[in-house]
C-alpha cells in the first residue's frame, strides 16, 4: 500500500495529475486556448475549426505525455518531499521539454510539415513553459482554497460522528453490565476507548477498508447492546476477501458517520426491529459502499426523518471532493421507504 502523508506533511504543490478531474480541466483549458488563438485571426469558423482538429493532435499529445511525467513526479514527492520551489519549476520544465522534443522528433515527417507550414518552435516551447506556470499555480490555489475544510472537517467530525448522547447512552449501557456482567462491560468501553481514538486522527489520514470495518463494528456493537432485537444487520461484501480489504484505501473515519445517522433515523424511532444494510462492492479499480436503513415519520410534524445529520454529509462530500476531486462522490435517495446513501471512490488514492 501507498504511503500516505501524515497530519504534519504538507501536500505537494505538484498537481495530481493522474486524477480524472485534473486532466479533464488542463485538457479542457488549454483546448479553449487555442481555439480563442486561432478565432482571434478573424478567418471563419470553418477553417478555425479544421485547423483546431489539426492542432489538437500535436497539444493533446504534449499534454498528456506532461500529465504523465508530472504524476510520476509527484508520486515521488510524495515519498522524498522536495523543494515547493523546486516542484513548481519542475511543472513549468516539463511541458517545455515535452514541447521541445516533440516537435524535435516530428520535424522530420513530411506531413507534420505541411499541416504546420508556419509554425514557430519556439513559441511553442515557450507558450507550454507558460501554460505549466499557470496551471500549477491554479491547482495550488485550488487545494489553498479547500484548506480550510481541513481544519473545519476536525471540529465538525466531533460534532457530526459522535453526538453527546452517544456517549451517555454508551456509558449508562457500560455502567447497567459492570455488576452483572462485567466481562461485556469492559468491552464496551474498550471499544468507546477505541472508537474516540479514531476520532483525535486528522481526516486526511487514509487507512485500510479492514481496518474502517473494524471500527465501524466496534460501535454497532455498543449500539446493539443498547438497542437490543431493534437493530439488525446485514452485511453484504461479495468476492471481497480480508486481503483485497487491507489493499484497499480508505478516508479514515468515512463510514461511522454514516452508520451513525442510520442508526440515529433509522433504528432509534423504530418499534419493532429495523435493518440496517451495509453493501460493499468492487468494480474494476472503484469500491461502491451503500449504507441503506428504513424512513420513519415524525410522530408531531408527520414529516419522514430521512435527511440526516446533513453536517456529517457535508463533511464527507467536502473530504472526497478534496482528496479525489472529480473520482468520488456521495448521493442520497429515499426509496421505497427506505433511505440509501451511496460513496463511490477510487481503489487507491
Amino acid at each position: 500500500m501507498r504511503p500516505t502523508l501524515s497530519a504534519t506533511t504538507d501536500e505537494p504543490v505538484i498537481p495530481d495529475c493522474c486524477n480524472i478531474g485534473v486532466i479533464f480541466r488542463v485538457l479542457l483549458g488549454v483546448s479553449l486556448m487555442v481555439l480563442m488563438g486561432l478565432g482571434a485571426h478573424g478567418d471563419s469558423w470553418d477553417l478555425v475549426l479544421q485547423n483546431f482538429i489539426e492542432i489538437s493532435i500535436l497539444i493533446d499529445l504534449i499534454v498528456l505525455l506532461s500529465l504523465l511525467i508530472l504524476c510520476v513526479c509527484r508520486r515521488y514527492a510524495y515519498r522524498h518531499p522536495f523543494s515547493v520551489w523546486a516542484q513548481r519549476l519542475l511543472c513549468m520544465v516539463v511541458p517545455g521539454l515535452i514541447s521541445f522534443f516533440a516537435l524535435s522528433i516530428m520535424a522530420g515527417s513530411a506531413w507534420f510539415g505541411d499541416a504546420f507550414p508556419h509554425l514557430d518552435r519556439i513559441y511553442l516551447v515557450t507558450l507550454s513553459v507558460l501554460l505549466g506556470a499557470l496551471f500549477q499555480h491554479y491547482f495550488e490555489l485550488r487545494m489553498k482554497a479547500y484548506s480550510p475544510a481541513l481544519g473545519e472537517a476536525r471540529l465538525q467530525a466531533l460534532q457530526a460522528r459522535i453526538r453527546p448522547h452517544f456517549l451517555f447512552n454508551s456509558l449508562n449501557t457500560a455502567l447497567s453490565l459492570i455488576r452483572h456482567e462485567p466481562r461485556r462491560a469492559e468491552t464496551v468501553l474498550e471499544d468507546l476507548s477505541d472508537l474516540f481514538r479514531v476520532l483525535m486522527r486528522d481526516t486526511r489520514y487514509m487507512t485500510s477498508l479492514l481496518d474502517e470495518l473494524q471500527l465501524c463494528r466496534q460501535y454497532l456493537a455498543i449500539e446493539s447492546l443498547r438497542l437490543g432485537d431493534r437493530l439488525h444487520l446485514v452485511w453484504d461484501m461479495p468476492q471481497l476477501s480480508d486481503n483485497d480489504l487491507r489493499q484497499i484505501e480508505i478516508p479514515a473515519l468515512l463510514l461511522q458517520p454514516l452508520l451513525e445517522n442510520a442508526v440515529h433515523y433509522g433504528v432509534e424511532p423504530a418499534m419493532t426491529p429495523a435493518t440496517i444494510e451495509i453493501r460493499i462492492q468492487r468494480t474494476l479499480e472503484k469500491i461502491d459502499i451503500l449504507i441503506r436503513n428504513p424512513v420513519h415519520l415524525h410522530q408531531q410534524s408527520g414529516e419522514t426523518l430521512t435527511s440526516g445529520n446533513q453536517m456529517a454529509l457535508d463533511n464527507i462530500r467536502q473530504r472526497l471532493t478534496l482528496l479525489y476531486d472529480m473520482e468520488a462522490a456521495l448521493q442520497t435517495t429515499e426509496n421505497e421507504g427506505f433511505f440509501e446513501v451511496r460513496i463511490y471512490f477510487p481503489v487507491s488514492r
